[in-house]
């Protein structure tokens, strides 16, 4: 391993380390693998010094994205609720949902896709397993750890592509952008407004998509696109407000006043 590649190893496992970070729990134990869908994005909220660095880059609370695969690895992995994330340490794995049921997350599923075109997807993010993090990028980012440079907001999101040029290198959210674009599905696509001759002879405005570039993408805009729906697993499993139980309105036995003894 020449001496930059060590450099860069040695600052990525540094980089993934997680700080003392509080992160809100937003589905109970269990909910989030009941609710995602194949090809859904899951979204999430990391407590790394990395995600941190994503974090001020994107000015969004998710720092990480990653995709619902289901069954489609059950024959390698022995298990049928796993994801494809781009690691910064790791690179492109597998990783079961259950290692962010416990984290702030965020479903985001794309709509209208058939039951052919979620297989490609998924077929194109696993063909990526065991590529590597591009390293050149974590140099980038662990900048933002020591001085954040006066880079104006709207060049920010060009600095997720620095270094990005080597097609067999992967960061989180690109890797899934190029996941969605190999089977034409817009995320934040670029808007074009045409005039089109209609077969009257009438002019009218049409828009056409183009692709952007799948480098550019961070982990907020699958929760900003107009082209994903928001899934919440307590909502969607029968959620009740009248069924929750309040702490200053719980009727719940005493054991000789040890309960209240214990609080104060």
């Amino acid at each position: 391993m020449n001496p930059l590649a060590w450099l860069g190893h040695r600052l990525a496992r540094y980089l993934s380390r997680p700080r003392d970070r509080d992160s809100i729990r937003t589905s109970r134990s269990g909910l989030l693998a009941a609710t995602l869908h194949k090809g859904d994005v899951l979204l999430v909220d990391g407590t790394s010094r990395f995600a941190g660095a994503v974090r001020y880059i994107t000015q969004s609370t998710w720092s990480h994205a990653a995709l619902y695969v289901g069954d489609a690895l059950l024959a390698r992995q022995g298990s049928a609720q796993m994801l494809i994330e781009a690691d910064v340490s790791e690179g492109v794995r597998a990783v079961p949902v259950a290692r962010y049921a416990h984290v702030h997350t965020r479903i985001c599923r794309p709509v209208g896709l058939q039951p052919s075109e979620i297989d490609a997807l998924v077929d194109y993010a696993i063909g990526r397993l065991g590529q590597r993090y591009d390293l050149r990028n974590i140099f980038d980012l662990a900048r933002y750890l020591i001085t954040a440079p006066p880079v104006p907001l709207r060049y920010r999101r060009r600095l997720l592509a620095l270094g990005g040029g080597d097609p067999t290198r992967a960061i989180c959210s690109s890797l899934i952008a190029a996941a969605f674009e190999s089977v034409r599905y817009p995320i934040l696509p670029d808007i074009e407004v045409i005039q089109v001759q209609g077969e009257a002879g009438e002019a009218y405005a049409r828009e056409m998509l183009h692709i952007r570039d799948s480098r550019l993408f961070a982990p907020r805009d699958f929760d900003v696109s107009p082209y994903f729906r928001i899934v919440k697993p307590t909502l969607e499993h029968g959620f009740n407000p009248h069924a929750l139980l309040w702490a200053d309105h719980a009727d719940l036995p005493h054991d000789n006043g040890a309960a209240r003894t214990a609080g104060m």
